[in-house]
């Protein structure tokens, strides 16, 4: 991710915590820490002067919660929620959360969550993102370079598969194990013997099936502790 530089906000009443956020905000060469807040109201009139791209949020703090914070937001920037615990990962989906990360934070999880907003920034002030961003795909003898970004899911059709994409599905001829193999896994996920999703794309889920711009995906009952241990790590 060469050339990109998020500025960013710790909000987290624990001096702790904004401490360990901090210290990876600084080990990582695409970020810029540029503001820390120890509560919601004081986060609020900061960023009446002070632009960022990124907000490591805390949800639990005392007097206004991080989704209270996010309410009072005229324009928001991407948000990665930081908490202690997971009952909120449901909620923190409908505020379109670029990543959801539990307490004690791993650098595995943080660099990973960073990765999908570096990837959005590009994405929505270059129009594109990484050269090797993509997997080719062959359909009707040609074969098609399909951004990983724009794939939404993947579903089966008998012998064939069909990628569901932002523009045109795609058929291919192949099977849904060979896209396993291939699609990175902390960015797509079987969560049906018939379907495979980008995590990115979730944006509502319940026990049964999960949403993907308005499209529901059922959920195998079998596969429903994988995803949610995978949303709210």
């Amino acid at each position: 991710m060469e050339g990109v530089l998020l500025d960013c906000a710790v909000v987290d009443d624990s001096s702790l915590q904004r401490l360990a956020i901090v210290k990876m905000i600084n080990d990582h060469p695409n970020l810029r820490l540029v503001a820390e807040y120890n509560n919601a109201i004081e986060t609020k009139n900061g960023l009446l002067e002070t632009k960022v791209d990124l907000i490591f949020l805390d949800i639990e703090m005392p007097i206004l919660s991080g989704f209270d914070l996010l309410d009072d937001l005229v324009h928001k920037p991407q948000i990665i929620f930081v908490t202690g615990k997971t009952k909120y990962a449901y909620k923190a989906f409908n505020y379109n959360a670029i990543d959801y990360l539990r307490k004690p934070i791993t650098k595995d999880r943080f660099t990973n969550a960073v990765y999908k907003a570096i990837s959005l920034h590009k994405l929505k002030t270059e129009g594109s993102v990484d050269d090797d961003d993509y997997i080719f795909v062959k359909s009707n003898l040609k074969k098609k370079k399909v951004m990983l970004s724009e794939l939404k899911y993947i579903t089966a059709l008998g012998d064939y598969v069909k990628l569901v994409t932002v523009h045109d599905p795609i058929i291919v001829l192949a099977t849904m194990k060979s896209f396993v193999a291939q699609l990175p896994p902390e960015r797509f996920m079987r969560i049906h013997k018939s379907y495979i999703i980008n995590i990115d794309k979730i944006e509502k889920y319940n026990s049964r099936n999960i949403e993907i711009d308005g499209e529901k995906i059922p959920l195998s009952r079998h596969k429903k502790s994988d995803l949610m241990e995978v949303l709210s790590a």
